[in-house]
């Protein structure tokens, strides 16, 4: 059992180190895109199925609440944590629509969306990004392996290189810290 416990943490730090090094200069890119959008009053989307909705939620409760430092709330919303949108959308149109008609509901140009599939094909998630692109605004993929067709949607798009859905969730969650980090980070400092 102790082999199996030293070998999983093993495999996800070597996972987390190859995404950081295939993806540390368009983190920091897209750490600046998303402050740039916070100091303009803009709002970040956030969706995905499962745990990826729950690292959506996470994320956003890192900027609406804090991460690490005090500062003022920032505009982010997770998609996957109001159970009467989701009823209501997945009943009357069906679930593949379930985040298009929230990003169409409350994103506008200039506003962000991080789309989160481990595999990149789930269909709602495919859906949720191009009714972003269809606003002008700027599109985030976090995905898995191939990255699917998600990656190729995105603006910007973070594949770790794994298949297993776990060492992948583990790397968006770390992405979502780093990115959290960076950004808390870069609007303090503008707002001194």
């Amino acid at each position: 059992m102790r082999e199996f416990i030293i070998k999983a943490f093993d495999e996800s730090a070597d996972v987390k180190r190859r995404f950081a090094q295939d993806h540390a200069d368009k983190i920091a890119q897209v750490a600046q895109r998303m402050g740039q959008a916070f100091r303009e009053g803009r709002k970040v989307l956030l969706f995905g199925n499962g745990g990826s909705a729950t690292d959506a939620a996470h994320m956003a409760a890192e900027f609406v609440g804090r991460y690490k430092r005090e500062r003022a709330p920032l505009p982010a919303i997770a998609l996957a944590t109001d159970i009467a949108a989701i009823t209501c959308i997945a009943n009357d149109y069906g679930f593949e629509a379930l985040f298009a008609r929230q990003v169409l509901a409350h994103g506008q140009k200039g506003d962000i969306a991080i789309a989160i599939s481990t595999s990149g094909n789930s269909p709602n998630v495919l859906k949720g990004i191009e009714a972003a692109k269809s606003l002008g605004m700027t599109t985030i993929a976090w995905t898995g392996g191939s990255g699917g067709k998600l990656a190729g949607l995105a603006d910007y798009a973070f594949v770790v290189p794994s298949t297993v859905t776990a060492r992948i969730q583990e790397s968006h969650i770390t992405l979502a810290h780093v990115l959290c980090e960076l950004i808390e980070d870069q609007f303090l400092a503008n707002q001194a």
